[in-house]
């Protein structure tokens, strides 16, 4: 697993991925869930903010759940991280 020391780069731009780091939290998977990449890398199936925050912990980066939806670099496709069913509901 890739391991991040310190604070990554943090673009002022969210366009801007010239950073070391770039997270893309992928729309709800017909199962329920949410595929979550670092840098290309898989960490894993979230099913909350909360394993988010662990698979980016495990990674090197300290992030309180409750600041993900702010943090410029996390790409949430296709809806936010409020939903994690495939009806998008919850």
């Amino acid at each position: 697993m890739t391991r991040w020391n310190g604070w990554p780069h943090v673009p002022d731009d969210p366009e801007d991925v010239s950073g070391p780091i770039r997270v893309i939290v992928h729309p709800p998977s017909a199962t329920g869930g949410r595929r979550v990449r670092a840098d290309g890398e898989v960490l894993g199936m979230a099913h909350d903010v909360a394993d988010v925050a662990e698979f980016l912990r495990r990674a090197g980066l300290e992030i309180d759940p409750a600041e993900l939806a702010e943090v410029p670099w996390i790409d949430w496709r296709g809806v936010g991280p409020e939903h994690w069913r495939p009806d998008a509901s919850s």
